[in-house]
């Protein structure tokens, strides 16, 4: 998927850009790029449970928030670590709604090689916008 890390973020958070072709693909590489921030490799997360996600924002960038804090709590919740399989945005009369499933499984320190823990996406610097490729995001992490 892809995202870039930025060096010039504050310290003691991490902040990333994603971007993609569509939402569903710039939701899709958001939700990578934090995960790949707790764990060394995306691969050695296998897809052996699923949680579906039902949100609703009224701006894209509140609905992305949303979207990875409910990744965040899930790992914290249930001790998963999960990866966006599909995500599906549709406009609404009063906003956005997203359709998601998530993949993972449970946290296995002998076999994930566990980096940062993840508390929260911040609003600091929070934005999605349209760009000439398609749509691009920026994200800070509280860690």
């Amino acid at each position: 998927m892809p995202f870039e890390y930025l060096e010039d973020g504050v310290t003691s958070d991490v902040t990333f850009h994603a971007w993609g072709r569509d939402l569903d693909e710039l939701f899709r590489a958001a939700a990578d790029a934090t995960v790949q921030v707790m764990v060394e490799s995306l691969e050695s997360i296998r897809p052996a449970e699923t949680r579906r996600l039902c949100l609703h924002a009224e701006a894209l960038d509140l609905l992305l928030l949303r979207f990875l804090n409910e990744q965040i709590f899930l790992k914290d919740a249930d001790g998963l670590l999960l990866r966006a399989a599909t995500v599906h945005i549709d406009t609404s009369s009063d906003g956005y709604d997203l359709r998601a499933e998530l993949r993972g499984e449970p946290i296995d320190p002998v076999r994930h090689d566990l980096l940062a823990d993840v508390k929260a996406v911040t609003l600091h610097g929070l934005s999605v916008e349209k760009v000439e490729a398609g749509w691009r995001a920026q994200v800070t992490l509280d860690v």
